[in-house]
């Protein structure tokens, strides 16, 4: 039942505000003036932050669907740290938000982590 509600909680969370970039339905909350400067530097790339959002929107849909969810856990690792990182370093406002990210992904991680034991190995 857990593992559930953090596979729904991350894969809303994750198709929401990733299709929220491409047709902007929610307004975009403000953030610090250094947390700005990372997310136009992201923007202003023409890609990055592109990429950052369809494989939110990917992960997001595999969570939803129950396929592949150790792929989308893998897939979203990175940006989970990112957006944990972000809101403790650049914009405190944001981090109940990252904190709940980081619990549920934290969730389906450790009640799988005994799958990924082949990535360590040489």
């Amino acid at each position: 039942m857990v593992e559930k509600v953090a596979r729904y909680g991350l894969g809303l969370i994750f198709v929401v505000f990733g299709l929220n970039y491409f047709f902007q339905f929610l307004p975009m909350p403000a953030v610090s003036s250094e947390g700005g400067a990372l997310l136009g530097a992201l923007i202003n790339t023409g890609y990055l932050f592109t990429l950052i959002k369809v494989v939110e929107i990917v992960a997001g849909v595999l969570f939803l669907s129950n396929r592949y969810i150790n792929l989308a856990v893998i897939l979203i690792s990175p940006i989970v740290l990112n957006i944990l990182l972000f809101h403790i370093l650049l914009d405190s406002a944001g981090l109940p938000m990252g904190l709940l990210i980081t619990v549920l992904w934290g969730i389906l991680f450790v009640r799988r982590k005994g799958e990924y034991s082949n990535l360590l190995k040489p």
